[in-house]
């Protein structure tokens, strides 16, 4: 088992990974904009659906690799900062924008909108770098099976995001129309995060590797 601790860390990197900017949110939210919160709420246990193809890819043996190959997780760790870095820049640059910002969507039927939830997350590249960069820090081989960490820390996320997305999901066309009137929010919501996953991505390069 992980530690409480340790757990709690994990929690609060979860809500982080779920507020930032991503495929995921951008979806969600723009979906329930155009479709209504029913709609959204179809997507997303789409979204919670893909995340399981995650999870399972990490704890069936990937995670376990880099643990025991230290020049591979140093490489992996390394990627996954840079890979935070560039995503903060998406936030940050003259052109971005915010998950917050309505995106016209066409209706789609409830089947379609479960299917492109699941394929929007099983296909998100910030979900397997999060998973394969991140979830080495809060496993260590003392604490117990490897593969029982990894779902313990993957169904955990899982419930993070569905929680945070299913508020947002709810608040949706009201939080679109508040950033509408009040624009330079989504300034300072956008580089708020950039500066979040800068920091995230610092401190996976600062951080030390456990050993068992």
């Amino acid at each position: 088992m992980v530690p409480l601790n340790d757990l709690a860390l994990f929690v609060g990197a979860a809500f982080l990974m779920v507020i930032t900017p991503g495929p995921n949110m951008i979806y969600l939210m723009s979906r329930s904009i155009c479709q209504g919160w029913r709609a959204g709420v179809l997507s997303l246990f789409g979204v919670a659906t893909g995340f399981l193809v995650h999870v399972f890819a990490a704890a069936v043996g990937l995670t376990a690799v880099f643990m025991a190959v230290p020049m591979a997780y140093d490489l992996l760790r390394w990627i996954g900062a840079l890979y935070l870095l560039y995503l903060a820049w998406q936030a940050v640059k003259p052109s971005g924008k915010s998950p917050f910002e309505a995106r016209q969507l066409p209706h789609d039927s409830p089947k379609k909108l479960f299917v492109m939830g699941f394929l929007t997350n099983a296909l998100n590249p910030k979900v397997a770098v999060f998973y394969l960069s991140i979830f080495p820090q809060f496993i260590s081989p003392q604490h117990g099976s490897v593969f029982s960490q990894s779902l313990e820390l993957g169904f955990t996320q899982i419930l993070v995001s569905f929680s945070v997305n299913f508020c947002l999901i709810l608040s949706a066309a009201r939080v679109s129309a508040w950033f509408a009137h009040n624009p330079h929010w989504l300034n300072i919501q956008r580089y708020l995060m950039g500066s979040v996953l800068a920091g995230l991505a610092v401190h996976l390069m600062t951080e030390q590797r456990k050993t068992a």
